[in-house]
């Protein structure tokens, strides 16, 4: 009896160390024209995975923990971390596939940079424009070449805003963020965070595989999708010839880009942009 309730309890304690309540993290919605941008502090979008710096451990934003080398840890100091991890522009297939592994790869590690963009205080009193001044003094003081502070500007009109996205996307960018200068840390989704793009993205769910013909014949040629509101439509574009061999499986998520809607409410010109990992 004694040796079954010991085996139990040694379980659990090695069950308890990859349970990590999901952190608080706040996300974003989509910027519309009416959004007053002066109201903002402005900074670049980087398409990498979202890494919460707990002030002892590294986690993906649904809790996850995420395996770095001891080095790239080691010197954080001990409060709250948020941001990305990115290497360069148009690579996020890599920066997937390095911090996913349960044994970090050195190698690939050292081209990993970690973008703060946010320092949360524990007691939520600190405005944004507050916390941007806070996580940039803390990493200058901290000198670590693969951790660096995200810019953050502001500009004072939509035009001005317009400009500042194409210039940013023709260097490679994903396109901008918006955060509410005097917001305070809220978790969830809120209009105190946006982000701008030049086309709109989303979830859908994979309900059914359609077989592809002429140059797709036996291959895949579209998926039907479903998003969360149970609007389902066709996705056929956007998927490489590797893709259309090994297509989605059901049920799997997708993330699709689009441009507005049609006049029945259908996302217009839906796209393939890759596969929603369910960990980050």
């Amino acid at each position: 009896m004694f040796r079954s309730k010991h085996v139990v309890s040694i379980v659990f304690l090695l069950l308890s160390q990859f349970l990590i309540a999901n952190p608080d993290v706040q996300l974003a919605t989509v910027f519309t024209d009416d959004t007053h941008v002066e109201d903002y502090l402005i900074s670049e979008k980087y398409d990498g995975v979202r890494a919460i710096w707990t002030g002892d451990g590294l986690v993906s934003r649904r809790g996850n923990p995420i395996n770095a080398p001891e080095w790239f840890t080691n010197k954080l100091p001990k409060v709250w971390l948020d941001g990305e991890l990115w290497s360069k522009h148009n690579d996020f297939s890599f920066v997937l596939s390095t911090v996913s592994k349960h044994i970090p790869v050195d190698s690939e590690w050292r081209k990993i940079n970690y973008m703060i963009f946010d320092a949360p205080d524990r007691e939520r009193n600190m405005t944004f424009e507050e916390r941007y001044k806070r996580y940039t003094r803390l990493l200058t003081i901290l000198d670590l070449p693969h951790v660096k502070p995200v810019e953050q500007f502001t500009v004072k009109n939509n035009k001005e805003l317009n400009e500042m996205l194409n210039a940013y996307v023709q260097k490679g960018a994903e396109g901008l963020m918006l955060h509410r200068k005097m917001a305070r840390f809220a978790n969830g989704r809120s209009d105190n965070l946006l982000k701008l793009k030049p086309h709109m993205e989303a979830d859908a769910k994979v309900l059914e595989i359609i077989n592809g013909t002429g140059k797709y014949e036996g291959m895949m040629g579209s998926v039907v999708v479903e998003t969360e509101g149970g609007l389902r439509f066709k996705v056929g574009s956007g998927f490489s010839d590797q893709e259309r061999r090994f297509p989605p499986k059901i049920g799997q998520t997708i993330i699709y880009k689009y441009h507005g809607f049609t006049e029945r409410g259908i996302p217009r010109f839906a796209s393939f942009l890759r596969f929603r990992e369910a960990n980050y």
